[in-house]
């Protein structure tokens, strides 16, 4: 039966300044990196063995994973690295502190760009030194493909093929898989794994750094458990399609 680890990057400096983040490289603040190499600890605990891993191209969730792996002894497993994995585009707001931003376009403009489904933010200007074209670590991909802004709509558009193309058929293969991921990018995922409505999925909270431990069936495609390995820090999770949850 194989399993599935979905880790949020630990704690990252703009969390900690209550910043958006989004495509911006920010590194881990100290609790971020304990909150990580906790994350080893609780998955050896379970005796989780993953065979890959997944991460995207944003420091925070390479250390947090790099963590997580040296607290299972894997650093040796492959890891692919891909921008689909990254957190949504926060677009013109992304730097900006949470509350300022607040105060001045009102609670409910926020709200609706932090929290529907579909309505981005602002997007950046292509000249912008947050716009990921001016980003080398993009430069091999397709211009047209890289956001200046994004809602989770597009986040999950985006996240979508890799799922099927590269993540999904090794789980169909009776792999264990490592996913460090953001906020955004993990949402996608649990809501394509466990079926969840677009206006529900937006509620589904992803806390950093607590490793949300996901049992298959043994196609590898559909969830028979799930549980945050740190309990005093867990969310409530979607019900799980086809059980008494449901």
């Amino acid at each position: 039966m194989p399993q599935l680890a979905l880790v949020r990057h630990g704690q990252s400096e703009w969390n900690l300044q209550n910043r958006f983040t989004g495509w911006v490289d920010v590194d881990l603040t100290e609790n971020g990196i304990a909150q990580a190499q906790k994350s080893g600890e609780l998955l050896k605990a379970e005796g989780f063995e993953p065979e890959l891993a997944f991460v995207s191209v944003l420091k925070r969730a390479i250390k947090t994973l790099n963590l997580t792996l040296e607290g299972l002894d894997r650093l040796w497993i492959p890891v692919d690295k891909s921008w689909r994995l990254n957190e949504r585009h926060y677009g013109g707001l992304s730097g900006l502190n949470k509350d300022e931003t607040r105060e001045k376009h009102g609670d409910e403009q926020v709200l609706i760009w932090r929290r529907s489904f579909d309505t981005p933010p602002p997007p950046l200007a292509e000249d912008h030194e947050f716009h990921p074209r001016q980003d080398k670590r993009y430069a091999d991909i397709d211009p047209s493909l890289l956001p200046a802004t994004e809602s989770l709509k597009t986040t999950l558009d985006r996240v979508e093929p890799y799922w099927r193309s590269d993540i999904l058929p090794q789980l169909e293969a009776g792999k264990t898989l490592i996913i460090a991921a953001h906020g955004n990018s993990l949402r996608a995922l649990v809501k394509l794994l466990f079926q969840v409505g677009d206006e529900d999925i937006m509620g589904v909270e992803i806390p950093t750094g607590n490793p949300l431990l996901i049992d298959l069936d043994d196609s590898g495609t559909r969830p028979v458990a799930a549980r945050y390995l740190d309990t005093d820090r867990a969310q409530p999770l979607p019900a799980i399609p086809g059980t008494s949850q449901a």
